[in-house]
Protein backbone atom coordinates (compact mmCIF):
# COMPACT_ATOMS: atom_id res chain seq x y z
CA UNK A 1 0.00 0.00 0.00
CA UNK A 2 1.36 3.42 -0.97
CA UNK A 3 1.97 6.17 1.55
CA UNK A 4 -0.90 8.26 0.12
CA UNK A 5 -3.28 5.32 0.49
CA UNK A 6 -2.15 4.78 4.10
CA UNK A 7 -2.79 8.47 4.85
CA UNK A 8 -6.29 8.29 3.35
CA UNK A 9 -7.05 5.14 5.36
CA UNK A 10 -5.85 6.82 8.55
CA UNK A 11 -8.00 9.89 7.82
CA UNK A 12 -11.04 7.67 7.30
CA UNK A 13 -10.37 5.94 10.63
CA UNK A 14 -10.05 9.30 12.40
CA UNK A 15 -13.36 10.49 10.90
CA UNK A 16 -15.07 7.27 11.97
CA UNK A 17 -13.73 7.64 15.52
CA UNK A 18 -14.84 11.27 15.63
CA UNK A 19 -18.36 10.28 14.61
CA UNK A 20 -18.39 7.47 17.17
CA UNK A 21 -17.30 9.83 19.94
CA UNK A 22 -19.98 12.36 18.94
CA UNK A 23 -22.66 9.65 18.92
CA UNK A 24 -21.59 8.51 22.39
CA UNK A 25 -21.72 12.08 23.71
CA UNK A 26 -25.26 12.43 22.40
CA UNK A 27 -26.21 9.10 23.97
CA UNK A 28 -24.97 10.06 27.47
CA UNK A 29 -26.26 13.63 27.30
CA UNK A 30 -28.86 13.27 30.04
CA UNK A 31 -28.67 16.80 31.46
CA UNK A 32 -32.26 17.61 30.43
CA UNK A 33 -34.89 17.54 33.21
CA UNK A 34 -32.22 17.02 35.83
CA UNK A 35 -34.30 16.15 38.94
CA UNK A 36 -32.23 18.08 41.49
CA UNK A 37 -32.73 21.33 39.58
CA UNK A 38 -36.41 21.44 40.51
CA UNK A 39 -35.59 21.65 44.23
CA UNK A 40 -33.19 24.59 44.06
CA UNK A 41 -34.28 27.85 45.62
CA UNK A 42 -35.01 30.70 43.22
CA UNK A 43 -32.42 33.47 43.11
CA UNK A 44 -33.31 36.87 44.50
CA UNK A 45 -31.61 40.08 45.66
CA UNK A 46 -29.99 41.34 42.48
CA UNK A 47 -26.53 42.84 43.17
CA UNK A 48 -26.33 46.64 43.38
CA UNK A 49 -23.45 49.08 43.01
CA UNK A 50 -21.87 49.64 46.43
CA UNK A 51 -18.64 51.37 45.42
CA UNK A 52 -17.47 53.32 42.36
CA UNK A 53 -13.70 53.52 41.88
CA UNK A 54 -12.70 56.73 40.11
CA UNK A 55 -9.13 57.57 39.20
CA UNK A 56 -8.30 56.30 35.72
CA UNK A 57 -8.31 58.72 32.78
CA UNK A 58 -8.38 56.11 30.03
CA UNK A 59 -10.21 52.93 29.14
CA UNK A 60 -9.98 50.25 31.83
CA UNK A 61 -8.88 47.04 30.13
CA UNK A 62 -8.29 44.58 32.96
CA UNK A 63 -8.73 43.98 36.68
CA UNK A 64 -7.87 41.24 39.16
CA UNK A 65 -8.70 40.72 42.83
CA UNK A 66 -6.03 40.07 45.44
CA UNK A 67 -6.15 36.96 47.57
CA UNK A 68 -7.30 38.97 50.61
CA UNK A 69 -10.62 39.81 48.91
CA UNK A 70 -10.21 43.53 49.62
CA UNK A 71 -7.76 44.94 47.08
CA UNK A 72 -8.13 45.10 43.30
CA UNK A 73 -5.51 45.93 40.68
CA UNK A 74 -6.70 47.59 37.47
CA UNK A 75 -4.91 48.39 34.22
CA UNK A 76 -5.89 51.30 31.99
CA UNK A 77 -4.70 52.86 28.76
CA UNK A 78 -3.93 56.03 30.69
CA UNK A 79 -0.63 54.25 31.39
CA UNK A 80 -1.38 53.53 35.04
CA UNK A 81 -1.69 50.41 37.13
CA UNK A 82 -3.80 51.24 40.20
CA UNK A 83 -4.22 49.14 43.34
CA UNK A 84 -7.50 49.94 45.06
CA UNK A 85 -8.84 49.32 48.54
CA UNK A 86 -12.43 48.44 47.65
CA UNK A 87 -13.66 48.93 51.22
CA UNK A 88 -12.96 52.68 51.25
CA UNK A 89 -12.22 53.34 47.51
CA UNK A 90 -8.72 54.70 48.24
CA UNK A 91 -5.70 54.04 46.03
CA UNK A 92 -2.94 52.06 47.73
CA UNK A 93 -0.61 52.49 44.72
CA UNK A 94 -0.70 54.27 41.37
CA UNK A 95 2.06 52.74 39.28
CA UNK A 96 3.25 54.48 36.09
CA UNK A 97 3.88 52.13 33.16
CA UNK A 98 6.45 52.46 30.40
CA UNK A 99 3.77 51.63 27.82
CA UNK A 100 0.19 52.86 27.99
CA UNK A 101 -0.99 50.02 25.71
CA UNK A 102 -1.67 47.63 28.58
CA UNK A 103 -4.13 44.76 28.11
CA UNK A 104 -3.92 42.59 31.23
CA UNK A 105 -3.01 42.59 34.89
CA UNK A 106 -2.76 40.06 37.72
CA UNK A 107 -2.47 40.00 41.51
CA UNK A 108 -0.36 37.41 43.33
CA UNK A 109 -2.78 35.48 45.55
CA UNK A 110 -0.76 34.14 48.50
CA UNK A 111 1.26 37.00 49.96
CA UNK A 112 -0.49 39.72 47.92
CA UNK A 113 2.90 41.32 47.45
CA UNK A 114 3.21 41.40 43.66
CA UNK A 115 1.22 42.57 40.66
CA UNK A 116 1.91 42.03 36.97
CA UNK A 117 0.80 43.58 33.70
CA UNK A 118 1.48 43.48 29.98
CA UNK A 119 0.16 44.47 26.59
CA UNK A 120 1.41 45.64 23.22
CA UNK A 121 4.98 45.92 24.55
CA UNK A 122 5.13 42.07 24.44
CA UNK A 123 6.50 42.07 28.02
CA UNK A 124 5.21 40.84 31.36
CA UNK A 125 6.23 43.45 33.94
CA UNK A 126 6.32 42.42 37.62
CA UNK A 127 6.00 44.98 40.42
CA UNK A 128 6.56 44.38 44.13
CA UNK A 129 4.07 46.36 46.20
CA UNK A 130 5.62 45.98 49.67
CA UNK A 131 7.11 49.49 49.58
CA UNK A 132 5.70 53.00 50.09
CA UNK A 133 5.95 53.99 46.42
CA UNK A 134 6.23 51.72 43.39
CA UNK A 135 7.83 53.42 40.39
CA UNK A 136 9.47 50.70 38.31
CA UNK A 137 9.19 47.00 37.55
CA UNK A 138 11.38 44.59 39.47
CA UNK A 139 11.27 42.10 36.58
CA UNK A 140 10.46 42.23 32.89
CA UNK A 141 9.82 38.88 31.23
CA UNK A 142 10.61 39.01 27.52
CA UNK A 143 9.96 36.04 25.26
CA UNK A 144 6.67 36.51 23.45
CA UNK A 145 6.57 37.61 19.80
CA UNK A 146 3.10 39.13 20.15
CA UNK A 147 1.09 41.23 22.55
CA UNK A 148 0.50 39.94 26.08
CA UNK A 149 -3.21 39.13 26.41
CA UNK A 150 -3.44 37.60 29.89
CA UNK A 151 -1.28 36.64 32.87
CA UNK A 152 -1.86 34.80 36.16
CA UNK A 153 0.43 34.02 39.10
CA UNK A 154 0.73 30.35 40.00
CA UNK A 155 2.58 31.29 43.21
CA UNK A 156 5.18 33.81 44.36
CA UNK A 157 7.84 32.42 42.02
CA UNK A 158 5.93 31.46 38.87
CA UNK A 159 3.59 33.22 36.46
CA UNK A 160 1.71 32.06 33.36
CA UNK A 161 1.31 34.36 30.33
CA UNK A 162 -0.66 34.11 27.09
CA UNK A 163 -0.06 36.05 23.92
CA UNK A 164 -1.10 36.98 20.42
CA UNK A 165 1.76 34.79 19.18
CA UNK A 166 -0.47 31.75 19.98
CA UNK A 167 1.87 30.64 22.77
CA UNK A 168 1.40 30.25 26.52
CA UNK A 169 4.57 30.48 28.66
CA UNK A 170 5.31 29.47 32.24
CA UNK A 171 7.97 31.74 33.79
CA UNK A 172 10.32 31.55 36.76
CA UNK A 173 10.07 35.09 38.13
CA UNK A 174 13.22 35.06 40.25
CA UNK A 175 15.41 33.86 37.39
CA UNK A 176 13.55 35.73 34.62
CA UNK A 177 13.48 32.41 32.77
CA UNK A 178 11.09 30.84 30.32
CA UNK A 179 10.43 27.44 31.95
CA UNK A 180 7.82 25.85 29.66
CA UNK A 181 5.98 26.71 26.45
CA UNK A 182 2.51 25.50 25.43
CA UNK A 183 2.05 25.82 21.68
CA UNK A 184 -0.97 23.92 20.33
CA UNK A 185 -3.28 26.89 19.58
CA UNK A 186 -3.50 28.19 16.01
CA UNK A 187 -4.79 31.67 16.89
CA UNK A 188 -4.16 34.41 19.44
CA UNK A 189 -4.48 33.03 22.98
CA UNK A 190 -6.74 35.53 24.76
CA UNK A 191 -7.27 34.17 28.26
CA UNK A 192 -6.01 31.71 30.85
CA UNK A 193 -7.65 30.34 34.02
CA UNK A 194 -5.98 28.26 36.75
CA UNK A 195 -7.61 25.14 38.15
CA UNK A 196 -8.57 25.94 41.79
CA UNK A 197 -8.12 22.29 42.77
CA UNK A 198 -4.78 21.63 41.07
CA UNK A 199 -1.93 24.10 40.38
CA UNK A 200 -0.70 21.94 37.50
CA UNK A 201 -3.81 22.35 35.36
CA UNK A 202 -5.11 25.38 33.48
CA UNK A 203 -7.47 26.31 30.66
CA UNK A 204 -6.73 28.62 27.73
CA UNK A 205 -9.18 30.29 25.33
CA UNK A 206 -8.16 31.40 21.86
CA UNK A 207 -9.16 33.18 18.67
CA UNK A 208 -9.08 29.76 16.99
CA UNK A 209 -12.49 29.23 18.70
CA UNK A 210 -11.19 26.47 20.96
CA UNK A 211 -10.47 26.11 24.66
CA UNK A 212 -7.73 23.74 25.77
CA UNK A 213 -7.05 22.01 29.08
CA UNK A 214 -3.33 21.75 29.85
CA UNK A 215 -1.24 19.79 32.33
CA UNK A 216 2.02 21.62 33.11
CA UNK A 217 3.74 18.25 33.48
CA UNK A 218 2.95 17.44 29.82
CA UNK A 219 3.55 20.71 27.92
CA UNK A 220 3.91 19.21 24.43
CA UNK A 221 0.17 18.85 23.82
CA UNK A 222 -3.10 19.72 25.58
CA UNK A 223 -4.98 17.15 27.65
CA UNK A 224 -8.18 17.89 25.73
CA UNK A 225 -9.43 20.45 23.21
CA UNK A 226 -12.99 21.78 23.53
CA UNK A 227 -14.88 23.05 20.50
CA UNK A 228 -18.33 24.55 20.08
CA UNK A 229 -17.89 28.29 19.66
CA UNK A 230 -18.20 29.95 16.26
CA UNK A 231 -15.84 32.84 16.95
CA UNK A 232 -13.00 34.06 19.20
CA UNK A 233 -13.04 32.92 22.83
CA UNK A 234 -12.17 36.05 24.80
CA UNK A 235 -12.41 34.72 28.34
CA UNK A 236 -12.34 31.48 30.32
CA UNK A 237 -13.05 30.84 34.00
CA UNK A 238 -13.00 27.69 36.12
CA UNK A 239 -16.07 26.53 38.01
CA UNK A 240 -15.30 26.77 41.77
CA UNK A 241 -14.91 23.01 42.26
CA UNK A 242 -12.55 22.68 39.27
CA UNK A 243 -14.74 20.13 37.47
CA UNK A 244 -16.05 22.53 34.82
CA UNK A 245 -15.27 25.85 33.19
CA UNK A 246 -17.09 28.66 31.44
CA UNK A 247 -16.24 30.54 28.26
CA UNK A 248 -17.27 33.85 26.70
CA UNK A 249 -16.99 34.47 22.99
CA UNK A 250 -17.48 36.99 20.20
CA UNK A 251 -20.28 34.71 18.92
CA UNK A 252 -22.48 36.23 21.69
CA UNK A 253 -22.66 33.02 23.71
CA UNK A 254 -21.30 31.75 27.00
CA UNK A 255 -20.82 28.00 27.33
CA UNK A 256 -20.34 25.68 30.29
CA UNK A 257 -18.04 22.71 29.68
CA UNK A 258 -17.80 19.73 32.03
CA UNK A 259 -14.33 18.19 32.41
CA UNK A 260 -15.73 14.79 33.38
CA UNK A 261 -18.02 14.29 30.39
CA UNK A 262 -15.70 16.35 28.14
CA UNK A 263 -18.61 18.21 26.57
CA UNK A 264 -20.67 21.38 26.70
CA UNK A 265 -23.48 20.94 29.24
CA UNK A 266 -25.11 24.37 28.91
CA UNK A 267 -25.09 27.27 26.49
CA UNK A 268 -26.21 30.78 27.40
CA UNK A 269 -27.58 32.97 24.65
CA UNK A 270 -30.22 35.63 24.22
CA UNK A 271 -31.81 36.77 20.97
CA UNK A 272 -31.56 40.31 22.38
CA UNK A 273 -27.80 40.06 22.97
CA UNK A 274 -25.94 40.07 19.68
CA UNK A 275 -22.66 41.61 20.88
CA UNK A 276 -19.40 40.04 21.97
CA UNK A 277 -18.51 38.87 25.47
CA UNK A 278 -15.32 40.25 26.99
CA UNK A 279 -15.03 38.42 30.32
CA UNK A 280 -16.66 35.73 32.47
CA UNK A 281 -16.48 34.57 36.08
CA UNK A 282 -18.49 32.41 38.49
CA UNK A 283 -20.04 33.20 41.84
CA UNK A 284 -18.47 31.39 44.78
CA UNK A 285 -21.19 28.72 44.75
CA UNK A 286 -21.03 28.38 40.97
CA UNK A 287 -24.76 29.06 40.64
CA UNK A 288 -24.29 32.33 38.71
CA UNK A 289 -22.13 32.93 35.64
CA UNK A 290 -21.29 36.63 35.31
CA UNK A 291 -20.43 37.88 31.83
CA UNK A 292 -19.30 41.31 30.60
CA UNK A 293 -20.77 42.37 27.25
CA UNK A 294 -20.08 45.02 24.65
CA UNK A 295 -23.59 46.44 25.25
CA UNK A 296 -22.27 48.31 28.35
CA UNK A 297 -23.83 45.76 30.75
CA UNK A 298 -22.87 42.69 32.73
CA UNK A 299 -25.40 39.89 32.40
CA UNK A 300 -25.84 37.10 34.92
CA UNK A 301 -26.91 33.56 34.00
CA UNK A 302 -28.28 30.84 36.28
CA UNK A 303 -26.15 27.84 35.30
CA UNK A 304 -28.77 25.25 36.32
CA UNK A 305 -31.34 26.63 33.88
CA UNK A 306 -31.48 26.05 30.16
CA UNK A 307 -29.39 28.89 28.76
CA UNK A 308 -31.10 28.66 25.37
CA UNK A 309 -34.40 29.88 26.81
CA UNK A 310 -33.05 33.36 26.08
CA UNK A 311 -33.61 34.73 29.60
CA UNK A 312 -30.67 35.90 31.67
CA UNK A 313 -31.17 36.03 35.44
CA UNK A 314 -30.08 39.63 36.01
CA UNK A 315 -28.70 42.57 34.05
CA UNK A 316 -26.22 44.78 35.87
CA UNK A 317 -26.50 48.19 34.21
CA UNK A 318 -24.36 51.08 35.40
CA UNK A 319 -21.54 51.65 32.95
CA UNK A 320 -21.58 54.10 30.04
CA UNK A 321 -19.32 52.09 27.77
CA UNK A 322 -18.16 48.56 27.06
CA UNK A 323 -17.70 46.31 30.12
CA UNK A 324 -14.16 45.15 29.37
CA UNK A 325 -13.44 43.05 32.47
CA UNK A 326 -15.01 41.63 35.60
CA UNK A 327 -14.13 39.35 38.48
CA UNK A 328 -15.60 37.88 41.66
CA UNK A 329 -13.56 38.37 44.83
CA UNK A 330 -12.10 35.19 46.41
CA UNK A 331 -14.51 35.38 49.36
CA UNK A 332 -17.46 35.54 46.95
CA UNK A 333 -18.86 38.65 48.63
CA UNK A 334 -18.51 41.09 45.72
CA UNK A 335 -18.21 41.45 41.97
CA UNK A 336 -16.03 44.13 40.37
CA UNK A 337 -16.58 45.36 36.82
CA UNK A 338 -14.30 47.57 34.73
CA UNK A 339 -15.29 49.56 31.66
CA UNK A 340 -14.10 51.75 28.84
CA UNK A 341 -15.94 54.57 30.66
CA UNK A 342 -12.77 54.70 32.91
CA UNK A 343 -14.66 53.49 36.01
CA UNK A 344 -14.67 50.36 38.13
CA UNK A 345 -17.79 49.40 40.07
CA UNK A 346 -18.11 47.02 43.01
CA UNK A 347 -21.42 45.12 43.22
CA UNK A 348 -22.83 43.03 46.06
Amino acid sequence: MSLAAKIETAKAQVDALRCAVQEEKVRIDDAENFPQVQDLRALSNQPRVRRTLKGHFGKVYALHWSGNGRDVVSASQDGKLIIWNTHNTTKAHSIPLRSCWVMTCAYEQVQNGMVACGGLDNLCSIFRTNQPQVMRATSELAGHDGYLSCCRFLDESKILTTSGDSVCILWDIERNENVLQFTDHTGDVMSVALDPSSPKHFITGSCDSTAKLWDARVPDYPTITFTGHDSDINSVAFFPDGNAFGTGSDDSTCQLFDLRSLMCVNKFKSENLLCGITSVDFSQSGRILFAGYDDFNAHCWDVVKDGMEFQQQWTLAGHDNRVSCLGVCPSGEALCTGSWDTLLKVWC
